[in-house]
């Protein structure tokens, strides 16, 4: 009897650890950032519950998408290649072309996209509030039942916490000689000499956040125009946002069109474009001459790139 009692006083206990062990998980969210977090990852802002935001950008590859298109509902296909969302806090402009200038507004347009999310803005209010969870999550977080804004901001909130600064290059600017191999070294004064990649890829992410023609435009195979549809602009045809460069080793394929499979290939185009496309239209003319560099240099390129990798990243980049 004694030590029935005894079993009984350890089911208890192993039964209210059990218990207490669930107090404060993702599923009983605290902050917008988990709202944003839960929500990023839940197929209900879709149509028919198929898609998520993370169904296109995937955390193991720094928020991108491994395909060169990413699948929306009913399996159609976005027009334009899915790009990585770290470190993206603070930027001017967002998608390809620049059309949203903050993270809530770009939060927007996959939800609302017929081809990506298929769901529009109020119709994913309405399930919100009809969902038990959701609802109360909303009013105990905003004080108010879910709404356009609410939404958008929970979801921008967990985007903001995706910022990335601990990777081999951090350590090696720190002062870490050996954190990057002689070839990353010698391919980081490659970057910001011969190659000069930081006239547009510069400052602490990476990026200009600028627009830039790279001469992937040519009207006819090559056919989306990029800036030019939103600012109505002609001579901005053919220009695209430059894109920050943390983590790009684990985003590929790259461009806005997912033309280029590998970092090496994105290099080997920049040194030479017009022998990939002979024929684009309004290039810059940074990229009219050849770079001249050799295969050991845009090995030692590629090499430098890789630290960028974030080491939460590191593990997907060892696989490529």
């Amino acid at each position: 009897m004694k030590k029935g009692k005894i079993l009984l006083g350890l089911a208890a206990i192993v039964t209210l650890i059990s218990t207490m062990s669930f107090v404060g998980t993702k599923d009983d969210v605290q902050t917008k950032e988990q709202l944003g977090e839960k929500l990023f990852f839940d197929p209900i802002l879709s149509g028919d519950n198929t898609i998520s935001c993370s169904s296109c950008h995937k955390p193991e590859f720094a928020f991108a998408d491994s395909a060169v298109f990413s699948k929306g509902i009913k399996g159609n296909l976005t027009a334009r290649n899915s790009p990585g969302l770290t470190n993206l806090s603070g930027r001017p402009h967002l998608f390809w072309d620049g059309r949203a200038a903050s993270l809530e507004e770009q939060a927007l347009g996959p939800i609302t996209s017929a081809t990506e999310m298929g769901l529009p803005i109020e119709d994913a209010v309405k399930k919100l509030t009809d969902n038990k969870y959701y609802a109360d999550a909303f009013q105990k977080i905003f004080k108010s039942a879910p709404t356009k804004d609410n939404l958008l901001k929970a979801i921008a909130s967990f985007e903001r916490t995706l910022e990335t600064s601990n990777s081999p290059y951090d350590r090696y600017v720190n002062g870490d000689d050996h954190a990057i191999s002689e070839s990353a070294a010698r391919g980081r004064l490659l970057f910001i000499g011969k190659a000069a990649c930081n006239n547009c890829h510069s400052g602490e992410d990476f990026t200009a956040d600028r627009f830039k023609s790279i001469g992937l435009y040519n009207g006819k195979d090559l056919n989306d125009p990029g800036r030019s549809v939103i600012t109505k602009n002609k001579t901005e045809e053919g220009e695209f946002k430059i894109p920050g460069l943390r983590n790009v080793a684990v985003t590929a394929p790259y461009m806005h069109n997912g033309k280029f499979k590998t970092l090496k290939s994105v290099v080997e185009y920049y040194n030479n474009p017009s022998l990939v496309v002979k024929d684009g239209i309004n290039r810059d003319l940074a990229l009219e001459k050849p770079l001249n560099l050799t295969n050991a240099e845009i090995d030692d390129i590629v090499e430098f790139l890789k630290t960028l990798t974030d080491d939460r990243f590191k593990q997907k980049l060892a696989s490529n």
